[in-house]
C-alpha cells in the first residue's frame, strides 16, 4: 500500500487544506509545550536536588540566611521558589518569635500556602494546550473527512458519473485528514497524562517539604522556649533568636546574657 501524501494534499480542496493546516499549527503547539515542558521539569529536579542537599543541613544549623541565599541562586527550582519568600517572611518576624511564635509561625504558613498555587499553576502551565489537542484534533480531523466526502459527492453530481472508482480518490483525501488528527491527538494525550503524573510528584513533594519546613519551626520554638526561660546561660539556637530580635525589644539584661 502506497499512499503519495503531497499529491493527495495537491487535490484537496480549500476547506480540507484548512482544516490540515489547523491540525498542523495544533500538532506543532502541543509538540513546542511538551519540548518546554520537558525542560523545565528536568532544570527544577536537577536545581531542587542539588537544594535539597545543602537546605537539610542549613536547617539544622537554623542558617536561614544562608538558606535564603541558596533558595535564590536557584531560580528554576520549584521548591526554592517556594521556600525563599516564607523564609523571607520568617527572617523578618524572627525576632518575634519568642513572643509571638504561633503568629510568626501562622504568617510562614499562609506564604507557604501561597507559594505553592503560584508554583502549581506554574507547572501546570502549557497542560491545557496538550488537554486540548487531544480532545480536540480527532473532531477537527472528522471535520475535515465530512467536508472531503461532501465535496466527492459534489463531484458526482456535477459530472453526472457514479460508481466507487468516481469518489473513492475524494473519499481517500478525506480519510487522510481524520488521520492526520489522531495522529495528533494520540502523542498529546500520553504527553500530557506523563506530564501531569510528573506535576502531581512534584506538588505532593512541595506539600511534604512545606510541612516539614513549619513543623521545624514550631518544634525549634518549642526548643527555645525551654531553653529561654533561664537567659543566662542560654543554648546556641536560643541565642541565635535572642540576638536577632529588634533594638528595642532587648533590654539590658537580655543583651549582657547574649553577649
Amino acid at each position: 500500500m502506497h499512499f503519495d501524501l503531497i499529491k493527495i494534499f495537491h487535490e484537496m480542496d480549500w476547506m480540507a487544506r484548512g482544516v490540515t493546516f489547523v491540525l498542523l499549527a495544533m500538532g506543532i503547539a502541543s509538540l513546542a509545550v511538551a519540548i518546554e515542558r520537558l525542560i523545565a521539569f528536568a532544570r527544577s529536579r536537577r536545581q531542587s536536588a542539588g537544594f535539597s542537599a545543602k537546605a537539610g543541613a542549613l536547617i539544622a544549623d537554623r542558617n536561614y540566611d544562608r538558606l535564603l541565599h541558596e533558595a535564590e541562586a536557584c531560580t528554576a527550582s520549584h521548591l526554592a521558589r517556594m521556600l525563599a519568600p516564607a523564609l523571607k517572611i520568617y527572617l523578618t518576624h524572627e525576632w518575634q518569635m519568642l513572643d509571638k511564635p504561633v503568629a510568626v509561625v501562622e504568617l510562614v504558613r499562609r506564604e507557604l500556602t501561597r507559594k505553592q498555587e503560584e508554583v502549581a499553576a506554574d507547572l501546570r502551565r502549557g497542560l491545557g494546550v496538550l488537554a486540548s489537542v487531544g480532545s480536540v484534533a480527532p473532531f477537527v480531523g472528522l471535520l475535515g473527512t465530512v467536508v472531503g466526502i461532501i465535496a466527492a459527492f459534489s463531484k458526482i453530481s456535477i459530472t453526472g458519473s457514479g460508481g466507487l472508482g468516481s469518489v473513492a480518490g475524494g473519499i481517500s483525501e478525506a480519510l487522510v485528514v481524520t488521520a492526520l488528527g489522531l495522529v495528533i491527538a494520540i502523542p498529546a494525550v500520553l504527553i500530557f497524562n506523563a506530564l501531569s503524573t510528573r506535576d502531581d510528584k512534584i506538588q505532593q513533594g512541595l506539600a511534604t517539604s512545606a510541612g516539614e519546613f513549619v513543623d521545624h519551626i514550631e518544634f525549634g520554638q518549642e526548643l527555645l522556649n525551654a531553653n529561654t526561660g533561664d537567659l543566662a546561660t542560654p543554648t546556641p539556637a536560643a541565642a541565635h533568636v535572642v540576638a536577632r530580635r529588634s533594638p528595642e525589644r532587648l533590654d539590658g539584661s537580655q543583651v549582657a546574657a547574649v553577649s
